[in-house]
């Protein structure tokens, strides 16, 4: 007897994690820099993977930008922590960041906002781990 956790596919869930790791690890390297857009655009992406290994984990639907933000929802409901949604905004403020001119974006701001996505990656990880039903 098979259950619905046969069909979650492990190794696209830790390819996702994979890339978060990397992308965080990125974005203090550009911060460092001076690079202030790609490590912002490099932070937002290690949320964005963590969220995408958590919905395959979950089964839930995650194929647009729109979707980190429901993606994100579900996980604050479903751990009961609502700093979850509250670093999701903190993550898509990191996405505008790419949009701005380099005279608007703060070296601190951006490095505080990467200790958020540092946590948030933190409160995903046990939701990678699919739950029964899934």
């Amino acid at each position: 007897m098979s259950n619905n956790n046969d069909r979650i596919d492990r190794e696209e869930i830790e390819d996702y994690q994979e890339q978060s790791r990397e992308f965080m690890a990125k974005s203090y390297v550009y911060l460092t820099a001076g690079d202030l857009h790609q490590a912002s655009e490099k932070g937002w992406g290690a949320a964005s993977h963590m969220a995408k290994a958590v919905a395959v984990a979950q089964g839930w639907q995650y194929d647009s930008h729109s979707g980190f933000n429901e993606v994100m929802f579900q996980a604050s409901q479903m751990s009961g922590n609502s700093r979850i949604h509250v670093i999701r905004g903190i993550a898509n403020d990191l996405h505008v960041n790419y949009y701005r001119r380099k005279r608007h974006l703060n070296a601190q701001e951006i490095e505080a906002s990467l200790g958020y996505i540092a946590e948030l990656i933190n409160l995903l990880a046990p939701l990678t781990n699919p739950t029964p039903g899934a």
